[in-house]
């Protein structure tokens, strides 16, 4: 390109003189036309126009050689006004960079319309070999137009089509390719055979998005989504920045924006722990804990490899950040029923906060080893909350979950349980502020069903759920640990708070969700052909159809937080619990598993009753 651009250089030159003379001789040594035509080619080599790959050819690019050009001009001026030996005209510089600049743009774009062509071509031998899908961009904005633009060098994918909302752009083109209506998909769809629909609306909001999935809820299609306008910061869309839809697209939850000074108030400057720090609520808390840069933040869990996880994540986190850079990150293994460990971890660290995320949380194995559950999660939460009080913690918080109202379960009624431990100790102590924070299940934590309906889906396998009628609240984890945080904060002692979950989900109509998203069928009766069939399995042992945030309807009230209530529920003696934990301490030496279950349910039956009397 360079040897060519030279040799089009003097012939420019040349035109130039002739174009001025009105014929082709003229009285111009060679040697002065050869030095004349080499200066425009040193200043673009000088700025890096020969770095650049043809084949990616910018239109752009010439705005800077335009500016060079204009430069030239007056260098041309200047060098013609000071040759006393050789007489050009003055027009000649400028009628010569113009031809230049004609040549330079479209060789340019030349080459590069040909190595498209060529590349083309060699999609369509590739959809021919059903290599490549056809797919349709959902939305003729400026992503949309971009991410055209990226997917144009690709192996995998080929845009036959837009799709808009807009009524102004329908039956338009953007970059040759016609915008359709969205009512049009389907024929879209059936007339290009197109095997996946890319969302180019990074702008809207949940809502939107999901009556938009709603609307393509009758087409079997894969449907993949760009991230949002925060996370396209930097402006560019890529192929590589798609990912499947969100999951929260389809259940409609919207979030709030977080109250800066609750998330700050427990933790800026302070000194903070974290139990079970490696589960899936913990670690979200340790993530959200460091962003308000407290002084000092202990990790404290009994798994080795989840503990170092989650160390070596905030380690790497706190490297990329020069504002945490004076955070101590301490890891801490340890049991929460050693009362004692935990008072020497408390004071040595001098805790102010304190977030109790340990428990045993999956009903079926807590059902079947009810004993680690209880000791765990009711005598764990004691021997913690009490460390706490003796260290002079100031605010203790701890994790509970919806499973603990009215519960059906053993793991229900030990969380219920530890909730009637914090209150009755909130009691006890004037120093330490304890409460609790009670939520429903979260997207993406171990053991839910959406990484589990996944696997199953990307195996191929059928979808297992429970019972047809079966519905649960969701949030997400990163969510629910900003609220559980926000909630902490506004405690003044003995509050049980309640998050807002939204509506519930009824389970079967997440599976379908899931299944059409994929791209995919469900098989039913009506539809033996489908790809994916679902299969009800039967409650667990334990397992609710519903579940519950609050135990009656008159005894919430709202807070200063849009997605925070507070439950107004009658609680017990701290004397009395005590002495069921020492009962319980003795029964566990016995192993008498009847025993435990018939004093949970007494318990139940009798809180049941204490709080419909109240």
């Amino acid at each position: 390109m360079f040897s060519a651009d030279f040799a089009m250089s003097c012939v420019c030159l040349f035109l130039a003189l002739s174009l001025r003379y009105g014929n082709i001789a003229h009285h111009i040594s060679p040697a002065i036309l050869f030095f004349y035509a080499a200066i425009p080619i040193i200043g673009l080599y000088t700025i890096g126009f020969y770095k650049g790959v043809v084949r990616g050819f910018l239109d752009n690019v010439m705005g800077t050689v335009a500016q060079l050009f204009f430069v030239l001009i007056i260098i041309f001026e200047i060098i013609i006004y000071l040759n006393p030996l050789e007489s050009i005209p003055r027009s000649v510089p400028i009628i010569f960079l113009f031809l230049y600049f004609i040549w330079l743009w479209n060789s340019r774009l030349i080459i590069r319309e040909l190595l498209m062509r060529r590349w083309g071509q060699h999609r369509s031998h590739l959809r021919n070999e059903g290599s490549c899908d056809n797919i349709v961009i959902y939305g003729a904005g400026e992503a949309g137009r971009n991410l055209l633009k990226g997917l144009r060098n690709s192996h995998n994918y080929n845009v036959v089509a837009y799709v808009d909302d807009d009524r102004q752009l329908i039956g338009g083109y953007l970059l040759d390719k016609k915008i359709y209506a969205a009512h049009e998909l389907e024929f879209v769809i059936r007339k290009y055979d197109v095997a996946q629909v890319f969302l180019a609306l990074p702008s809207v909001n949940h809502t939107q998005k999901r009556r938009i999935i709603e609307k393509l809820s009758g087409i079997s299609i894969k449907i993949q989504d760009l991230p949002s306008l925060k996370e396209l910061a930097d402006g560019k869309v890529t192929v590589s920045s798609m990912r499947k839809v969100d999951i929260l697209d389809v259940l409609d939850r919207q979030t709030v924006e977080p109250n800066m000074h609750l998330l700050q108030k427990n933790i800026s400057g302070k000194c903070v722990l974290v139990t079970g720090a490696g589960g899936s609520i913990g670690s979200e808390l340790c993530r959200q804990v460091i962003k308000n840069q407290p002084k000092c933040l202990v990790l404290y869990e009994s798994s080795e490899y989840a503990l170092y996880s989650i160390h070596q994540e905030l380690i790497a986190l706190q490297s990329k950040h020069n504002s945490y850079q004076t955070i101590d990150i301490i890891a801490v293994i340890g049991n929460v029923t050693n009362e004692d460990n935990l008072y020497r971890i408390l004071t040595q660290h001098q805790i102010k906060t304190v977030y109790h995320a340990a428990a045993y949380k999956h009903v079926p194995l807590v059902e079947h080893n009810p004993f680690e559950g209880v000791i765990n999660n009711t005598k764990g939460t004691y021997h913690c909350a009490r460390a706490a009080i003796e260290a002079n913690v100031e605010t203790f918080v701890l994790i509970s979950t919806d499973k603990a109202v009215r519960p059906t379960n053993v793991m229900g009624a030990t969380k219920r349980l530890a909730e009637l431990v914090c209150q009755g100790l909130s009691k006890t102590s004037n120093s330490t502020c304890i409460s609790m924070v009670r939520f429903g299940n979260v997207l993406g934590s171990s053991g839910s069903v959406i990484p589990v309906f996944t696997k199953q889906i990307e195996e191929g396998k059928s979808i297992t759920v429970t019972h047809p009628d079966v519905t649960r609240y969701f949030m997400t984890i990163p969510e629910a640990s900003n609220l559980v945080i926000q909630a902490g904060a506004m405690a003044t002692g003995g509050e049980v708070f309640v998050l807002d979950m939204g509506e519930p989900v009824k389970i079967v109509d997440l599976a379908r969700r899931m299944i059409h998203l994929s791209g995919h069928e469900t098989k039913t009766a009506e539809n033996p052909d489908g790809d994916i069939e679902i299969v009800f399995t039967g409650l667990r042992p334990g397992e609710k159809l519903y579940e519950e945030l609050i135990i009656g309807d008159d005894n919430v009230e709202a807070t200063d937080h849009p997605l925070i209530m507070q439950a107004m529920e009658h609680s017990f003696p701290l004397n009395d619990i005590e002495n069921i934990l020492f009962e319980l301490t003795e029964k566990q030496k016995q192993h008498d598993v009847n025993w435990l279950k018939a004093q949970f349910r007494q318990f139940v039956d009798g809180y049941q009753e204490s709080s419909e009397s109240v």
